[in-house]
């Protein structure tokens, strides 16, 4: 059974290098592909599948199924033990093969396919250990996706006016109408459902219920950016409209999941968290208009948050499955190549000079100051790097160095399945920032700045260092967060209480709401008078009739005496 993971990383592993190095070929030779294959013709209406090529979706494909590869490859130690373990391998296939259903769609029609089956494998997946944790987590992740796909639905039927669903054809030439506006709405709604944007954040915490690998799996290449590459594909539409609504979003959304990161103990959430603080680094990228930016921030994030979440994956196993990092501490003994796995993603995440991270988030960075935005925008952005950097920092103290946790950890062994798998992500994240942006930006672009704006990135980082180092000393008795300033501290690492207004608050009302319209509609006189009075009144005569047939003496008896009576009365 062991073997079957082997195969399949193999065969994904082979796919996504050709696919890359084809990603290339077509980048240099300004080179695309398009292929429609008609299924078959109802009067004027043609039902057809359309495949589009070109360097955007080959090098987006190529890195999926790299990722994929070595995620498979990693479960088949990681998973050894569990007995459904081939079921796990086919679910995470089914899910790698509708991102890449997604990737060469250009009709909104097969899009919607991969999109519902991303939502759908992605439930199979979070629910996968079966217990009220999981089941609350799949039903909260698989409700929150909905709304985006009755988007593109609604979407559909928009994009039929034109004439055709390939909104490939339409992107560059759609005016500036009704249409086109509501087109354009209904797409930002569906990608930030599942880019997870405010206010539908409180679902990737929550689907941390899944196992490891499946998180590295999802939260770096797959689910959580089809929503950015989306819109990535929609920019030409998007830049036809005023965005500095969904701008203010996606800042928010960066900057919130960065505050909630840094009061959070749960190990997979808090990557969860710096996840989507990236994610609103993209989405803000993309409207302010940087749509190749925000592709190759997608691209670099997609590796060194793989390597994350794989190298926390090993460090729950060692820790005998705990998650909380206040447990943790000297892991360093225990499992040296994993924590120096995981400070290179770290560092790559905080955007450290020459690693992938830096590349693409120096480079937003430095567009945004050359962008004419307001200084609340501008602020956010910076404040949300030091953010990062400051988790990044207590994440390290905490599992790392001189924290001493309340566990010790296990005498796990490294082994080389998992070593291999890392090895080749961790090449991946140093290398891939630099390769990428030689290929992607062949003329880079020379920008000048006054000193103040050259060290500005610099000196939120250093920020960052400091409040990171500051906020890992304090204990839970301490004034400034602890149980004196309880309700700020919930407030913050609760995502300003969003999940309990996608829950609680939802479910609450709604639970009243269809109560009373069940004691209004399915209770009610009008149920009672129209819709059960012909019911009740064959009931009453059926239940005469089956009396008479019984040969009942009363019965012949009373009918006798009435009939008697009457012939009197005439």
């Amino acid at each position: 059974m062991v073997s079957m993971f082997y195969y399949w990383s193999f065969i994904l592993f082979i796919f996504g290098l050709v696919f890359f190095l084809l990603g290339i070929f077509f980048m240099y030779n300004l080179y695309s592909l398009f292929f429609d294959w008609e299924i078959f013709t109802l009067n004027s209406s043609c039902f057809s599948m359309s495949i589009y090529l070109d360097w955007m979706s080959l090098l987006f494909m190529g890195s999926v199924l790299l990722i994929s590869s070595m995620v498979i490859f990693y479960s088949s130690s990681y998973m050894f033990n569990d007995l459904n373990k081939l079921r796990f391998l086919y679910i995470v296939l089914l899910f790698v093969l509708s991102m890449v259903f997604l990737i060469v769609s250009p009709n909104l029609v097969s899009i919607l396919l991969g999109w519902d089956g991303l939502g759908l494998v992605s439930y199979c997946l979070v629910i996968y250990y079966q217990n009220m944790k999981s089941y609350n987590s799949g039903m909260l992740t698989v409700l929150s996706n909905r709304v985006g796909d009755v988007a593109i639905l609604i979407c559909i039927a928009w994009l039929f006016n034109f004439g055709s669903w390939n909104y490939i054809y339409y992107v560059g030439v759609l005016d500036n109408d009704k249409a086109s506006f509501w087109v354009v709405n209904l797409v930002i709604l569906s990608s930030f459902t599942k880019s997870a944007q405010i206010p539908f954040s409180s679902w990737l915490p929550a689907a941390m219920a899944a196992p490891t690998p499946v998180s590295a799996l999802v939260h770096s290449s797959t689910l959580v950016t089809a929503g950015v590459y989306l819109l990535i594909r929609f920019s030409e539409l998007l830049y036809m409209y005023n965005l500095n609504f969904y701008l203010l979003i996606s800042c928010l959304t960066m900057f919130m999941s960065g505050l909630a990161a840094n009061f959070e103990y749960d190990l997979k959430s808090i990557i969860a968290l710096s996840t989507l603080s990236q994610l609103g680094l993209m989405m803000s990228a993309l409207f302010i208009g940087y749509e190749v930016l925000s592709y190759f921030h997608m691209l670099t994030h997609a590796f060194f948050k793989a390597l994350m979440f794989l190298c926390a994956g090993l460090i729950i196993h060692s820790m005998n499955d705990s998650q909380d990092i206040r447990n943790m501490g000297y892991l360093i003994f225990s499992i040296p190549y994993t924590c120096s796995c995981f400070c290179i993603s770290n560092l790559s995440l905080c955007g450290f000079p020459f690693l992938s991270g830096f590349y693409s988030s120096d480079l937003i960075l430095d567009c945004l100051d050359f962008n004419y935005h307001n200084l609340f925008i501008f602020m956010l952005f910076y404040l949300s790097v030091g953010l990062t950097v400051c988790y990044s920092l207590r994440l390290i103290y905490f599992c790392f160095s001189g924290c001493s946790g309340l566990m010790t950890s296990l005498s796990y062994k490294e082994d080389s399945v998992m070593t291999v798998s890392l090895i080749f992500l961790s090449f991946m994240s140093i290398l891939s920032g630099s390769v990428l942006n030689w290929l992607i930006f062949i003329y880079p672009s020379f920008m000048c700045f006054p000193l103040f704006l050259s060290v500005l990135p610099l000196l939120f980082i250093f920020l960052g260092l400091w409040l990171g180092y500051s906020l890992s000393l304090m204990f839970i008795y301490d004034n400034l967060f602890g149980l004196f300033n309880n309700y700020c501290t919930e407030f913050l690492s609760m995502m300003w209480f969003m999940p309990n207004f996608s829950t609680y608050m939802i479910y609450n009302k709604g639970l009243i709401y269809s109560k009373r319209s069940s004691d209004f509609m399915d209770s009610g006189w009008g149920e009672y008078l129209i819709s059960n009075s012909f019911f009740n009144f064959l009931n009453y005569v059926s239940s005469c009739y089956m009396g008479s047939h019984n040969n009942n003496v009363k019965f012949y008896l009373i009918s006798f005496f009435i009939l008697f009576f009457f012939l009197i009365l005439i």
